[in-house]
This record gives structure tokens, C-alpha cells and sequence, in this order.
């Protein structure tokens, strides 16, 4: 991935409260009236197609704006252009970080803070009715400012700004339409998971990701850092997580989905190692760019289950204790027995336990994420069965079965994190048994997980897997690389998408903190691939928790896709689903 929208950007925390918006609205700012009295009827046709058609034709901003009203005019950046913030509002990060773009794609130093001239003003403005996340864009032929109630805010109406600027710097004039933009996202949580543990993905390509998602105003990076193929980051008290946990022995081969949604065909080739992990310092350096770009990294430790990496290091937090190694990224394709694998931490022992705190309390140290991701997703409980000291402890903790026995796990864990002031988020699984008693549930099973947690008071993050597994197939699988099967995610099911579900009452639906899309890496071993599973449907994706406008129009959104969003991807060298490429556009 070589595309980078946001380098050198300024520091900011996430400030993520619910936010409601109105529907959008687009409409012309009429020039003044005595031009309409003076003009003919047809220079009043002329004036109307030029600066109200040209004009809506320039609305091309993604995610689309609660309330936009277009003017006649325009602002052209050049070096008669100044920028200006107020020191004491703790802007001046962000007004460099702005220079920098507007050099990076203009080739022009703006001055700061010079009064001459046509100006770029950033300020706060505790005034406005908005929420954090929110902003206002005004832009006439002389003046843009750009100001919210917070920096969060100023952000965002930075990047609306920046969408008007090509992708590339192609020494063409830049012209921004005058216009006037109120704006503020609809819900708070607004995210993305990347599975590296099937497929291990570099720093430099993990700040580019992070860098699409500031340019479409997501704010949560879900990193799901260790699964059953592999663990990906460093535990300085327990090395072999990474020094046997992070590698394998991966197959080339070309394993597929039959369409009965079976696997096929065993591996062959020759075996080769494959893997890697992130120093403590490189999650870090995540971390901290992260929240520059107002994105907070929430880190997904797997437990009880999905563990077959961590316990190919430690077989000793296991029930059955059988050597053993990660096994590839395709787990499933009858290449590997299970049956002779330990997947899940044994729930009888003590030892599993501390483990997992010593674990998190080196993860809270580089996290400061108020939210621990845990998994407590698809955990083979037969394990549990056949363990004497798993049955034992359902005795003790008078449990009915296996699923209480999961419950008590996550329970146990909860209580550790909220010792350290941290909340717990784990996948619907952990409503399984009863519910942990101020965990938040995402739900990937649809949406009845998170309709029943919502329903018992409970914050819900909605992931359904249908439409939001970006790892499935996008259009007729017969013409895609290899992706999972289940379901066929299309841009348009994803633009779409609604985060409340119906079935939820009002007051119910408060409790619904946003939504978010992910995507796991079995089959996605390159970034390219990576890329054109992530574009456009980030994009769509983006309209769906930031504008939610009642009145979505598909094809409206695909036109402003074609506006300068497939040309900054394509000319940045970013790969992308074609679909609804226009050619013409070049």
C-alpha cells in the first residue's frame, strides 16, 4: 500500500460520546439580489447551471455532510494564502500538520499566522452546538475556517478540506467551492478489526490503514493481535509467545471453498516458515499515530478459545498439555488434526489465569484504550468435557455446564480489568452462560447478540458478519480472488447497512455505541489483496455510522466515489473493487 493521506498529523484523543444528526441536506445559496433583478432570464439559466449544477457536481465529500449549502465562487489556494490559529487553543500542531498536506499536495509553504492576504483559520469555538466529533466549514472566495468544539472536530473539517485536494501533487490550480458545511457524526464508535495473526502485516502498512481511516473519519482500530495461527506481540515476561507463538509452518497450496461451504483439496508444496510480531515499542509507535489521526487501538487478546499459538508455547495452560505448533492459516482444511491440538486454555487450572493477567498487564501498559477486546468466541468446549479439572471446577462454582464454565472464565477476567480501570469487549459468544456484568458485546452472529445484550442494558458494538465481513466475497465469486463464502458483501449491502436494529425500543437503542467492519486474513496474504477487500467498502461503510441519512441513494454515493476517490486510490497506487469505476473519469 503506498498511499498516505495524513503523515505528520497533529495529537489528538478520542473524545466518543452518542451523536445523533439530522439528515443531510444540499442546497444552492442564491447570489445576491440585485443580480437577479438585473440579469435576463436567460444569463438567470446560465448563472444557475454554472454555479448551481457545476457546484453540486463538486459535493463529493465521503461521508456525506449533515447539512451542506453551496455558494457561487470559489477559494484558490496559492501562495497569497495564509494560515491562522489561536496558540491558546492548542492548535498549532494541527495548523503544521495542514501546511504540510497543502505542501505535500500543492507545493506551496503556506505563512502562519500572516494577516495579509486571502486566509485558512482553524479555531475552537466551545460555542457551537456540537458534539466533539463535529465541525463547521465555511468557504468563500477570500476566507476558509474551519472551527468545532474541540481539536477532534477541527480534524475532521481538515479532512473534508483535504478531499477537495487531488491525491497526488499534479502542479494544477487548486480551487476549493465556496460553500458553508455543518457537520457531526451519528454514532460514536466508528471502526474497523484487522486480523493479523493469519497474516502478519507490517507497521508501515498498519499507519497506512490508519491513514484511509482518518480520511474517512473512522475512529476505532480493533487489532486483533493473536489467534490460533499466531501471537504478533511481544510479552516481555513470557518470550516464547513470540519466539514459537508467532511462527509456523505455513503450506503454499491453493485450498478453496466448495460450494456446500466444506473446505477442499489439502495443501501441497513445499513447507516454509512464515510469521512475525511487533515489539512493544513498534504497538507503541501504532499507539501513539493512531491518536494523532483520533483513533483509539483497541487490542484483541483471544480467550479462552482460538489460544493454539499462545499454548504451542506454554502447552502447559492447556488441558490435554500435546506439543505442538501453530498451525497455518487455513486451519480448517483437513491438513491439520485437531484432535491432537489444544485450542482453548484449560478453565480448571489457576495457572491459566495468572498467565492471562500478567499477559494483560504488559497489553494495558502499551493500551491505553479504556476497552480490552477478550474474543470468547467459537470455543470448543469438548475440551472442557473430557478435562477432570475443568469438571471439577464446574463443581466448586456450582456451574450447570460447559457454557457457565465459559461465562466464569470471562467473568474472572472482567473483574481483573475492571481492577485496573478497563472495560471488557468480547464477541456475542460471551452472552453464552450469562453475561459478564458490564461488558460490552459485539455482535458478529447476525444481530440478535447484540439485540439481547442492548436488551439487558448492555453497550453493543454492531460487527454483523453479514454485510460487515470484508474477508467475503464482494461480487460473483466465479470472478473474485478467493475470499470466505457465507454471504456476498456487495458495496451497496454495506452502504446500506443500519447500525440500530429495528427490534430495539428508543431507549434500547442508546445502548448500540456504533458499528464496525472486519476483516480476517485467511485468505489474504499480500497488501494488494488487503486493499481491494478494504476500497471502496470503507468508504461505504463510513456513510453508514457517520452521516446515516435516511435518505441514502446508492447511486448518488457511487457518482461521488467517481468524483475524485477511485482517481486519488488509483493514482496513490492503491488497489481497488472496479465495479463502479467510471473509465471516463480519466
Amino acid at each position: 500500500m503506498k498511499i498516505n493521506f495524513n503523515n505528520n498529523s497533529p495529537n489528538l484523543a478520542p473524545e466518543l460520546l452518542s451523536q445523533k444528526v439530522p439528515e443531510t441536506t444540499v442546497k444552492l445559496i442564491p447570489p445576491p439580489q440585485s443580480l437577479w433583478l438585473e440579469k435576463s432570464f436567460s444569463t438567470l439559466i446560465l448563472f444557475l447551471f454554472i454555479f448551481g449544477v457545476s457546484n453540486l457536481m463538486q459535493a463529493q465529500l465521503i461521508p456525506a455532510p449533515s447539512k451542506m449549502e453551496l455558494a457561487a465562487g470559489a477559494f484558490e489556494v496559492d501562495k497569497n494564502t495564509s494560515l491562522q490559529f489561536s496558540k491558546k487553543h492548542g492548535l498549532e500542531e494541527m495548523t503544521t500538520y495542514f501546511q504540510k498536506q497543502i505542501k505535500r499536495l500543492s507545493g506551496i509553504q503556506l505563512p502562519i499566522n500572516q494577516t495579509a492576504g486571502k486566509t485558512i483559520k482553524l479555531e475552537i469555538d466551545k460555542n457551537l452546538d456540537l458534539k466533539n466529533e463535529g465541525y463547521k466549514l465555511q468557504i468563500s472566495t477570500d476566507r476558509i475556517v474551519i472551527s468545532a468544539p474541540a481539536v477532534a472536530g477541527v480534524f475532521y473539517g481538515v479532512q473534508s478540506v483535504l478531499q477537495y485536494f487531488p491525491g497526488i501533487r499534479t502542479n494544477e490550480k487548486i480551487t476549493l467551492p465556496a460553500m458553508e458545511i455543518t457537520d457531526e457524526p451519528a454514532f460514536a464508535w466508528r471502526g474497523m478489526m484487522l486480523d493479523v495473526s493469519r497474516h502478519f502485516y507490517s507497521v508501515e502498512t498498519i499507519k497506512e490503514v490508519l491513514d484511509l481511516m482518518a480520511f474517512y473519519k473512522l475512529n476505532t482500530f480493533h487489532w486483533h493481535l493473536t489467534d490460533n495461527e499466531g501471537w504478533r506481540l511481544e510479552i516481555k515476561k513470557y518470550p516464547k509467545l513470540t519466539s514459537i507463538g508467532a511462527w509456523r509452518e505455513e503450506i503454499p497450496g491453493s485450498v478453496f471453498y466448495k460450494k456446500d461451504s466444506t473446505y477442499a483439496e489439502p495443501l501441497t508444496g513445499k513447507p516454509y516458515r512464515y510469521g512475525g510480531f511487533y515489539t512493544q515499542e513498534q504497538a507503541r509507535e501504532v499507539v501513539a499515530y493512531a491518536a494523532k489521526r483520533n483513533i483509539r487501538v483497541i487490542p484483541e487478546i483471544e480467550m479462552p478459545g482460538h489460544s493454539a499459538a499462545a499454548l504451542a508455547a506454554y502447552p502447559e495452560f492447556s488441558c490435554a498439555q500435546p506439543k505442538q505448533d501453530p498451525p497455518g492459516s487455513n486451519l480448517w482444511n483437513d491438513v491439520i488434526d485437531t484432535e491432537n491440538m489444544a485450542f482453548n486454555y484449560c478453565a480448571g487450572k489457576e495457572a491459566p489465569f495468572l498467565f492471562l493477567q500478567d499477559v494483560l498487564v504488559e497489553v494495558m501498559d502499551i493500551f491505553p484504550s479504556e476497552y480490552i477486546h477478550m474474543g470468547g468466541d467459537e470455543v470448543d468446549k469438548s475440551y472442557w468435557k473430557k478435562c477432570e479439572t475443568c469438571q471439577a471446577r464446574i463443581k466448586d462454582e456450582n456451574l450447570k455446564d460447559e457454557k457457565e464454565l465459559q461465562s466464569y472464565f470471562i467473568k474472572r477476567m472482567e473483574k481483573f480489568l475492571q481492577a485496573n480501570n478497563r472495560k471488557l469487549l468480547g464477541w456475542d459468544e460471551i452472552l453464552e452462560g450469562g453475561l459478564a456484568p458490564n461488558a460490552t458485546v459485539m455482535s458478529w452472529q447476525g444481530e440478535k447478540g447484540g439485540i439481547a445484550a442492548a436488551k439487558s442494558g448492555h453497550d453493543v458494538v454492531m460487527s454483523p458478519s453479514d454485510p460487515l465481513y470484508f474477508n467475503r466475497y464482494q461480487a460473483d465469486p466465479e470472478l473474485e480472488p478467493q475470499a470466505a463464502p457465507y454471504s456476498i458483501n456487495t458495496l451497496e449491502r454495506v452502504y446500506n447497512y443500519k447500525p440500530v436494529p429495528e427490534a430495539l425500543s428508543a431507549k434500547e437503542a442508546k445502548y448500540v455505541l456504533g458499528s464496525q467492519f472486519a476483516i480476517w486474513t485467511e485468505f489474504i496474504s499480500s497488501v494488494e489483496h488487503l486493499e481491494y477487500m478494504l476500497l471502496p467498502r470503507m468508504a461505504a461503510f463510513s456513510e453508514a455510522v457517520w452521516s446515516n441519512r435516511k435518505d441514502k441513494n446508492f447511486t448518488e454515493f457511487t457518482r461521488r466515489l467517481n468524483m475524485g476517490h477511485y482517481t486519488r486510490w488509483k493514482t496513490n497506487g492503491v488497489r481497488f473493487h472496479p465495479e463502479f469505476f467510471e473509465q471516463s473519469e480519466y
